[in-house]
C-alpha cells in the first residue's frame, strides 16, 4: 500500500491510500463522516477487495491527512473528480463505492461524469441531507460508533459548520433520475442512521440499471461490512464483475 496525496481545485493536499495489486480496474472507495482511509473498517475492506481490483481509499477533506474542512457534500464531489482524474491515466475500468454521505458523493460524481464511471455502489446512501434520522442515541447507533472507536480518526476531523448549517448539500433524490451508471443499492435493514426507505427511495427515482441489496438486520455503511464480511464483498464482487 502506498500513500499519494493529490492537489484539488482549491489547492488543497488529499490524501490517499493506493493498493496496487496489478489489475487494470480500480475501485475508489469514500467514507462518510468520521471516517478515513486509515480506519479498520476501510483498510480491511481494501484489502479484501484488492484481491480482484486495484483500490484506492481517500481521506476526504477535513479527515485524517487530508487539508482543509469537511463540508457535507458541498465541495467533496470536486475532491473525488482530482481523484477520478488520477485514477484514469493508470486504468481501463473505474469503478466508485461511497458510503453514507460518501455514498451521496459518489452518485453525484456518476452523474457529472458517467463517460469515466463504469459502476457504482452506494451504501446507505441519505436521499435528502435534512431527512437523516442519526438517531445517535440508539443501540444500533453508540455501540458500533464505540467499537470502531479510534482516537487518532476523530481527533484529526475538522468540520466547516458553516457549510453544516446553511450550506446547500447533494441531495441524490434530485439528480438520480439522470444516472445513466449502472449502480448498486446497498442498505441496513435496521439503519438508525440513515432509515432504508432513503436507499428505496433512490432506487425507485434510478431510471439506469440498477440493484438493491437490504441486508437483514443490518445497520449502517462500514458497519455493513464488519458485521457480514464475506457476504458483502460478495455483493460488491458479484456486481463490479459482471
Amino acid at each position: 500500500m502506498e500513500e499519494i496525496f493529490l492537489t484539488t481545485y482549491d489547492n488543497l493536499k488529499l490524501a490517499a491510500n493506493r493498493t496496487a495489486t496489478g489489475h487494470k480496474d480500480v475501485i475508489i472507495l469514500v467514507h462518510g463522516w468520521f471516517m478515513s482511509k486509515d480506519s479498520k473498517p476501510f483498510l480491511d475492506m481494501a484489502k479484501a477487495l484488492s484481491k480482484n481490483f486495484d483500490v484506492i481509499s481517500i481521506d476526504c477533506r477535513g479527515h485524517g491527512k487530508s487539508q482543509g474542512t469537511y463540508t457535507f457534500t458541498q465541495k467533496e464531489c470536486n475532491d473525488l473528480n482530482t481523484v477520478i482524474k488520477y485514477a484514469q491515466n493508470l486504468y481501463k475500468n473505474i469503478f466508485l463505492i461511497g458510503f453514507s454521505l460518501g455514498a451521496a458523493i459518489v452518485l453525484q460524481q456518476a452523474v457529472q461524469n458517467s463517460e469515466k464511471i463504469k459502476k457504482v455502489i452506494a451504501v446507505s446512501p441519505p436521499s435528502k441531507f435534512d431527512k437523516i434520522e442519526n438517531r445517535f442515541w440508539h443501540y444500533n447507533a453508540w455501540i458500533p460508533t464505540i467499537k470502531k472507536c479510534e482516537l487518532k480518526t476523530w481527533f484529526s476531523v475538522r468540520a466547516d459548520i458553516k457549510s453544516l448549517v446553511a450550506g446547500k448539500k447533494t441531495n441524490p433524490q434530485e439528480f438520480v433520475s439522470s444516472l445513466k451508471t449502472p449502480v448498486l443499492y446497498i442498505a441496513g435493514e435496521k439503519d438508525p442512521t440513515v432509515c432504508p426507505w432513503h436507499t428505496k427511495n433512490l432506487y425507485d427515482k434510478t431510471n439506469c440499471t440498477k440493484q438493491l441489496k437490504i441486508f437483514k438486520n443490518g445497520i449502517h455503511a462500514e458497519d455493513l461490512f464488519l458485521d457480514n464480511k464475506e457476504e458483502f464483498i460478495k455483493t460488491c464482487e458479484n456486481w463490479l464483475l459482471t
